[in-house]
C-alpha cells in the first residue's frame, strides 16, 4: 500500500518482527529502501501496553535490567548537486541511478527535449516516468517538445495518449504541449533540482540485439557520449 498510494495514509508504517528476547527487529522491503516515508516512520516501536506487560513477565530478570534494542534506520544523506561526464560506451548510468534520489521528494516534473519524436526516443521518456512512479512522491509530469511535421505529430500523440492513461493508475497526471524552436533539454522539479543534459533523454546507443544485457536494464545499457549536471535553482518547473 506504501508504494502503491504513497500519500500520508500508508507512508508511516514499520514492518518488524519480535525476537525471543523480546527485542522488535524493523525488516525493510527493497522495493521501500529509499522511500522517505518508509524509512522515518511515525512508530518507533510497535509493541501494545498488552504486548508489553506480556512480555516483561516472560523475560529474564537479566534482560529486564538492560533497554531492548530496537533497529533503526540512518536519515538520507542531503542531496548535494551533481555533475557526470559520460564517454561513449559507458555503462552505469540509468535515469534512476542519475536521477532517482532528486525525484524521490518532487510533487512535479517539466521536461523539455525536442527529440522525443521516434520510438526509442519515446521510449526514454516512459523509463524515465517508470522511474518517477518507483520513487512514488511524482503527481504530475509536464512534456515539452516539438516534431517535424504533423504525421509524426500524430504517430507520438497516439503513443503519448497511451503512456498519459497509464499513468493515470498510479494517480499521476501528464500533459504535453509543443513549442517551436525548441533548443533546451533539461527536467526541472518543483523541489528546486533542474537537471541539464546536453544530449536530452537519448543518452543510450541502441543494442545490437534486444537479447543482450542491457536491452531491459539501462544500467548495464552502453551510453552515448554526454554530460549530465544536477544542480539546485530557486524556481524549476516555470514555463
Amino acid at each position: 500500500m506504501n508504494k502503491r498510494k504513497p500519500d500520508d495514509e500508508f507512508a508511516r508504517i514499520n514492518l518488524s518482527f519480535f525476537r525471543a528476547d523480546g527485542a522488535e527487529t524493523i525488516v525493510w522491503c527493497p522495493e521501500s529502501r529509499t522511500a522517505v516515508a518508509t524509512q522515518h516512520p511515525s512508530r518507533r516501536t510497535l509493541q501494545t501496553d498488552e504486548q508489553s506487560n506480556v512480555r516483561e513477565t516472560l523475560r529474564p530478570k537479566a534482560e529486564k535490567q538492560a533497554a531492548s534494542p530496537i533497529a533503526t534506520v540512518e536519515p538520507a544523506a542531503e542531496l548535494a548537486e551533481k555533475h557526470f561526464t559520460i564517454f561513449y560506451g559507458d555503462t552505469g548510468y540509468s535515469y534512476d541511478s542519475m536521477l532517482g534520489d532528486y525525484l524521490a521528494t518532487a510533487k512535479e516534473m517539466v521536461v523539455e527535449d525536442p527529440y522525443v519524436r521516434l520510438s526509442h526516443q519515446v521510449n526514454n521518456f516512459v523509463r524515465l516516468c517508470e522511474t518517477a512512479v518507483r520513487r512514488g512522491t511524482i503527481k504530475k509530469i509536464s512534456l515539452v517538445t516539438s516534431f517535424e511535421d504533423e504525421e509524426q505529430r500524430r504517430d507520438v500523440e497516439g503513443k503519448l495518449a497511451d503512456l498519459a492513461q497509464s499513468l493515470l493508475e498510479f494517480d499521476i497526471v501528464m500533459d504535453w504541449r509543443i513549442k517551436g524552436a525548441l533548443h533546451e533539454r533539461e527536467i526541472r522539479l518543483d523541489n528546486g533540482w533542474l537537471v541539464k543534459i546536453s544530449r536530452g533523454l537519448d543518452i543510450y546507443q541502441k543494442p545490437q540485439s534486444w537479447f543482450e544485457l542491457g536491452a531491459s536494464d539501462l544500467n548495464l545499457r552502453k551510453c552515448l557520449e554526454t554530460k549530465v549536471d544536477i544542480f539546485r535553482v530557486k524556481s524549476s518547473t516555470g514555463n
